[in-house]
């Protein structure tokens, strides 16, 4: 972080993620609104599509100078706050989520944090997440919960299970 600049969450408007990582580009803003292929089925034919993977969130890396000219930009509502003050989102996860989003095969669901009731907490054995830990939704023995609280979001990624081993 040698140029002063951290990853912080903006607000948008509902689906105007796509815009907004355009207008931002636009401004010379760096901009990631991270996107996932997703197969749509029509009455009469299937589609690959890519959707932004968090709703209504695009991320932005800037120095604190700068926040007023993301906030001028038309569609984005607000900073998305923790504890009072832009959630800073640390460089390990935007890049954990980068790396996952390269893989062939990733699928990643996206749940509120308030929604869930922690459980047990694992250890991932496999994969890009290896060595992570995280927490198993009650009933479910195939997803792991890795948490990224300063969004207050939560990532669901499925593993087989036994890519898993409880922590105790």
């Amino acid at each position: 972080m040698e140029d002063g600049k951290k990853w912080y969450a903006v607000y948008t408007k509902p689906r105007w993620e796509k815009k907004i990582n355009m207008l931002l580009l636009k401004k010379d803003v760096e901009v990631w609104c991270p996107l996932q292929r997703v197969t749509k089925q029509w009455s009469d034919r299937k589609k690959v599509i890519e959707e932004p993977l968090f709703k209504s969130y695009v991320f932005v890396r800037i120095a604190d100078t700068e926040r007023t000219k993301v906030l001028m930009t038309d569609g984005i509502l607000n900073f998305v706050y923790y504890v009072g003050k832009p959630a800073v989102i640390r460089d390990e996860e935007v890049d954990l989520i980068k790396k996952y989003l390269a893989e062939k095969e990733a699928t990643i669901s996206i749940q509120s944090l308030q929604s869930l009731d922690e459980n047990t907490r694992i250890k991932v054995n496999h994969g890009i997440f290896m060595d992570s830990t995280g927490t198993v939704l009650k009933g479910g023995k195939k997803k792991v919960f890795v948490k990224l609280e300063s969004l207050d979001q939560v990532m669901v990624v499925e593993f087989p299970v036994e890519y898993l081993s409880p922590l105790f």
